[in-house]
């Protein structure tokens, strides 16, 4: 019986150890971040003050080596979702039950209290062109900021920034191509399905990819309106023309499994440069 006993309690202790191993060993803490380029991690760096100037001036992501870096809103999220110790972040509209956002200094991410002013982490969703812009594309354009547009941009979670009047187009006919923010891509698929619905007409392709390659497609001419989840960049500014649709908060997340339900603004920029590293160091 007593050998018996030893083999079962091998068993378990080789069996937590490998469990252990697959969500990241213990309590230590894994960091889920996105991809340079997006305008999620743009923002989110910022806002947390994880991206400080050196002594050149020059601004430097101290976003940790450790980091898992993946290259969507999705991926972040099913990356959280599947390990237990996970942290990351996502466009508030995007947040949906398979993750935890959890309260920042004491404040819950919602659209009310973003609204409010009392949850501070939050940022632009922009849209831009090139000046003069194609007939198709400013319709669309007019669409997106006229209450119809917002409209659509509220029931999905965002928060509108315009106060236009009901969508009076023209209606024209052709194709335009939409490119950019894997944060900013899900409305806009709402937006399109809606357009599309007044302006048979017309047909628009959504590429989906991050902020940066949205700006640089628009900037290149290979798309007529890019999608950038962050404010635009000088360089940008001067071949760019922004447009503000919509603000959006963020959500920081953790696996549903994960006991912490608020963190301070101070306990995630350290999280995310690597100074704190073991679930253990975090007390509510």
């Amino acid at each position: 019986m007593k050998k018996m006993k030893r083999i079962v309690l091998t068993v378990t202790i080789l069996a937590l150890f490998f469990t252990g191993c697959a969500t990241g060993g213990g309590n230590e803490i894994a960091v889920v971040s996105r991809e340079d380029g997006s305008g999620t991690r743009g923002a989110f760096i910022e806002l947390f003050g994880i991206e400080e100037k050196d002594a050149n001036g020059n601004k430097v992501d101290n976003t940790t080596d450790e980091a898992i870096v993946v290259n969507s809103t999705s991926i972040v999220m099913t990356t959280v979702a599947g390990n237990k110790n996970s942290i990351g972040y996502i466009s508030l509209g995007s947040l949906n039950d398979t993750v935890k956002a959890v309260k920042v200094d004491g404040i819950e991410p919602t659209v009310e209290n973003i609204k409010n002013n009392t949850y501070k982490v939050f940022r632009p969703f922009n849209i831009a062109t090139k000046e003069n812009p194609g007939e198709l594309t400013q319709d669309f354009i007019s669409f997106i900021l006229s209450s119809d547009g917002q409209k659509v941009i509220e029931e999905n979670g965002y928060i509108a920034s315009s106060e236009e009047g009901p969508y009076s187009g023209t209606k024209p006919s052709g194709k335009i191509v939409v490119a950019g923010s894997s944060s900013v891509t899900p409305v806009m698929e709402k937006l399109k399905e809606a357009y599309l619905k007044l302006n048979t007409n017309a047909e628009i392709e959504i590429q989906l990819s991050d902020s940066t390659t949205g700006m640089n497609s628009v900037m290149e001419g290979t798309c007529d309106i890019g999608m950038a989840s962050r404010e635009l960049k000088e360089s940008e500014l001067k071949r760019l023309k922004p447009i503000v649709i919509a603000m959006d908060g963020l959500a920081i997340i953790v696996n549903k499994e994960n006991s912490i339900s608020n963190l301070k603004s101070d306990q995630i920029r350290g999280i995310f440069k690597g100074e704190i590293v073991s679930w253990n160091e975090i007390i509510e």
